[in-house]
């Protein structure tokens, strides 16, 4: 029997979730907004039967195995375990939630409700890193020694006053926005136990509306714009790896990269989307590389794979549905997103005391 979905939020991830789950063989046959408008003209796009303005009667409906999550930062943990405690897996977009704090909270209402809590890092999905992880799994690469995570645009705020520029809601900017990069690093990585971090955010240009990202993001008047525009960092691992980390909405570079570069024990290797313009997928440009030395000589090998101009998100989802029938593994875990999460709260602490912080 498909399993059947619900969906919490009609934000913009909410398309690719019904896409991937329409894609694995799962029916979406509810969607709850306390937009209920919001709520009605998504349904009617995606032909969603069921429409409420109440997460607490989506969870109560008949027949619903699952749900995602779709809203602001500060309601993915009190939402999830929600839905975890009324028996449903969970699949929430990220970040997974504030803090690390409230990710295990998440993690532990997952673990004893016996339900599966999976999060949207949709860039372990794209066919690059499925095929980066073939050579890593192989062992071609040896150990990666380190790595340089990226996600840093020109102009790419996206909008002023809103619940993403408001730290009560979102948790901050670009460093728990953009955490995708860290997240494929410590992936690509084997998922080492951190040890501490060192970093800095910037909020330079963090007021100038020049610096606003394309999506056409509506701006509040008398709302709050507390956040970073950007940050640098360096985590160095248990393991003695080491990753640098660059995350930014408003800074001055040519143009938006998404990127994670390694160095391994036998070869490195490249992920990178690079963009025409901020924030539009359509313009970017994808290149997988692998580095070695053959024969005294030093080799670049270009990986082929599938455009994906998603990033991942559809098949991110496909993969939560092939994880609750049994015919995939997770391409996350709640211990790793709490690993993930201690390094964003070390992040912000660094940069708040100047000095390096245990993770």
């Amino acid at each position: 029997m498909n399993k059947k979905i619900g969906i919490i939020g009609a934000g913009g991830m909410a398309r690719y979730h019904v896409a991937g789950f329409r894609n694995a063989g799962a029916d979406v046959v509810a969607i709850a907004d306390t937009n209920i408008a919001a709520a009605k003209k998504f349904a009617d796009a995606e032909g969603i039967p069921k429409t409420t303005a109440s997460p607490a009667e989506l969870l109560e409906l008949p027949g619903i195995d699952a749900v995602s999550i779709v809203v602001p930062n500060k309601f993915h943990a009190p939402l999830a375990i929600q839905a975890l405690k009324a028996g449903k897996d969970v699949f929430c977009e990220k970040p997974p939630a504030l803090s690390a704090r409230e990710t295990k909270a998440m993690a532990d209402a997952a673990t004893k409700a016996k339900r599966t809590l999976l999060f949207n890092f949709n860039n372990r999905a794209r066919p690059e890193s499925y095929a980066l992880r073939e050579y890593l799994q192989g062992g071609e690469a040896g150990v990666i020694n380190s790595a340089q995570a990226k996600w840093s645009r020109r102009a790419g705020i996206p909008g002023f006053g809103g619940w993403f520029t408001t730290k009560a809601l979102s948790g901050g900017g670009p460093v728990i926005d953009l955490l995708h990069m860290l997240d494929l690093a410590l992936y690509l990585m084997g998922n080492p136990e951190p040890d501490y971090v060192l970093a800095q955010t910037f909020n330079t240009f963090i007021d100038d509306k020049s610096f606003k990202g394309p999506w056409g993001i509506k701006d509040v008047q008398k709302g709050v714009t507390d956040v970073e525009s950007a940050a640098h960092g360096f985590v160095k691992f248990k393991t003695g790896q080491v990753v640098s980390l660059q995350m930014s909405w408003a800074e001055l570079v040519a143009r938006e990269e998404v990127s994670v570069t390694f160095q391994g024990t036998k070869i490195g290797g490249l992920i990178r989307r690079l963009f025409d313009r901020d924030g539009l997928d359509d313009t970017a440009i994808d290149t997988c590389e692998l580095y070695t030395h053959d024969h005294g000589r030093p080799v670049n090998r270009t990986i082929v794979v599938p455009a994906d101009p998603t990033m991942g998100r559809v098949r991110s989802a496909e993969n939560f549905i092939a994880t609750l029938e049994g015919t995939e593994e997770p391409l996350n875990t709640p211990t790793q997103a709490v690993s993930l999460m201690r390094i964003i709260d070390a992040i912000y602490a660094s940069a708040t005391t100047g000095k390096p912080v245990k993770c």
